[in-house]
């Protein structure tokens, strides 16, 4: 009961949530050139600067399922699919650890540390969000009691699928391996031969799954091309200058709430009576590790940590409280309790879809709607002004509000930089830092671009809004609280 009810509090919170002003923008944007042109790009499509750079778009079916639902739904579809995508990841997580230890307070502790731990990543929307879908319920697979037939249609389709979501399914691939390599080595620790790992049946289970898996992804418009993309989008030295891939430390949220949940764990490990198998040890270490390395990885350690603090919880707890959990038969206040969380859950739906209805149909009361469900930094009023008055020439803008500008802007604004760096190319991304930085020359900078209009954020770029207030050749159009706008007196190209 506690459970459920506690996954239609996640979803309801979640549904509520403002849309982040980064990424989201950027994949509804690819999503409405796919669904304009009914065909993905071969090179980058929306940044003039970027013009000619080979684009592999690992999250074409998010970005196209995406706009098909804020074209249908508006901002309200976008937010229930976010609610839904993480409490889908909460439940498949609570689903696992439940069957495995049917306490409810472990499970619970396991949900509010996976949220806890990695809520930094999971408060953007973004296509990393059906990966990490596809990840968790993988993981729910592996670790059942028992092997099921099932699997080997479900891990291939889930791959499949997978694969066409987020480029994220080598994560999935890795968790394969690790369970392949973990149960060879339980084997040979129990056996001391590796004739004994060769004849496993569960061992050569999880190493055709993993080829199957492997293949399985080949299903996309890519071809084998695909692996290649992902690993070099990591290996881009754009991503180097972005704090979710630098290296995590416990000046990080995220870094301290990880560090807590590894402490706990080493303490459980102590005194837990369950055997630790070779696979655990594999995940933690290695999606720990990773998360050290890039701390954008952190979202993938999170459910791996949470699910086994409450397993090993819940056995430390029962071996201490030197008793087994009574057994009792909860069918009838389940489905109360179930029915009534649905009832919540179909109240949330209803408010969200019905909130123009309940505010008035005028068109300011519609206008100060859909504002609300944007994030109080998106740049809604300055990009409403550019639209009025349309930029000439290039536009200088920040990284983080490139996205909203590329969804939003006039249908021609040439964008400088969005939150797709991996596809600006080196030169660009050095003039766009050159210039956030005050560098040596950052004004030559910008006339040797073409730069007429400049969006950046009013308190956050203070230096070059000093900068750019005292020098003659721009003028400020436009102010709020949030942005501002300068446009060159003498634009470059004017007659």
């Amino acid at each position: 009961m506690l459970v459920v009810l506690a996954l239609a509090v996640v979803f309801v919170f979640h549904v509520f949530l403002p849309l982040w002003h980064t990424d989201l923008w950027g994949h509804l944007s690819f999503g409405r050139f796919i669904h304009s042109t009914g065909s993905l790009p071969a090179t980058e499509p929306l940044m003039p600067l970027s013009e000619g750079v080979a684009f592999v778009d690992t999250a074409w079916l998010c970005q196209l399922l995406g706009f098909l639902t804020i074209k249908t739904f508006g901002h309200v579809g976008i937010q229930f699919l976010y609610a839904a995508g993480v409490t889908l990841c909460a439940a498949v997580l609570a689903w696992r650890a439940w069957q495995r230890t049917r306490g409810a307070p472990f499970v619970l502790l396991a949900m509010v540390l996976f949220l806890w731990v990695g809520w930094q990543y999971l408060a953007i929307v973004r296509p990393q969000l059906a990966g990490l879908a596809c990840f968790v319920t993988l993981f729910a697979l592996l670790t059942a009691r028992r092997w099921s037939n099932v699997n080997w249609i479900a891990v291939p389709v889930l791959f499949a699928l997978w694969a066409n979501l987020h480029g994220s399914f080598l994560v999935g691939l890795a968790m394969l391996g690790a369970f392949c390599v973990g149960r060879g080595c339980d084997v040979l620790r129990r056996t001391d031969r590796f004739a004994a790992v060769i004849g496993d049946r569960d061992f050569r289970r999880y190493l055709l799954l993993t080829e199957l898996a492997a293949v399985a992804v080949l299903v996309n418009p890519y071809g084998i091309g695909l692996y290649a993309s992902v690993f070099s989008i990591s290996a881009n030295a754009n991503l180097t200058d972005i704090v979710e891939w630098e290296p995590m430390t416990l000046r990080m949220k995220h870094g301290q709430a990880a560090a807590i949940v590894a402490l706990v764990l080493v303490l459980l490990y102590r005194v837990s009576p369950r055997r630790v198998r070779v696979a655990e040890i594999l995940l933690l270490a290695g999606l720990g590790g990773a998360a050290c390395w890039t701390s954008r990885m952190i979202i993938w350690w999170a459910p791996i940590a949470a699910y086994f603090v409450g397993l090993h919880g819940s056995a430390a707890w029962k071996r201490a409280a030197r008793r087994k959990s009574p057994s009792v038969n909860l069918l009838q206040p389940r489905l109360l309790w179930t029915g009534i969380s649905a009832l919540v859950v179909v109240f949330a739906v209803s408010a969200k879809f019905f909130e123009p209805a309940l505010q008035g149909q005028g068109q300011g009361s519609r206008a100060s709607l859909n504002r609300s469900r944007l994030s109080p930094v998106t740049p809604v009023e300055a990009v409403k002004h550019l639209r009025k008055f349309p930029p000439t020439g290039q536009v200088f803008n920040s990284y983080e509000w490139g996205d909203y500008l590329l969804w939003a802007g006039p249908p021609r604004a040439s964008v400088f930089v969005a939150s797709h760096a991996h596809l600006v190319p080196r030169e660009v991304w050095q003039s766009y830092m050159q210039v956030m930085n005050l560098s040596t020359n950052w004004d030559d900078t910008l006339a040797r671009f073409g730069v007429n209009t400049i969006l950046i954020e009013k308190q956050r770029r203070r230096g070059l809004v000093a900068r750019l207030d005292a020098d003659d050749n721009w003028q400020m159009t436009y102010e709020d609280d949030l942005a501002v706008v300068y446009r060159r007196i003498v634009p470059i190209g004017a007659p």
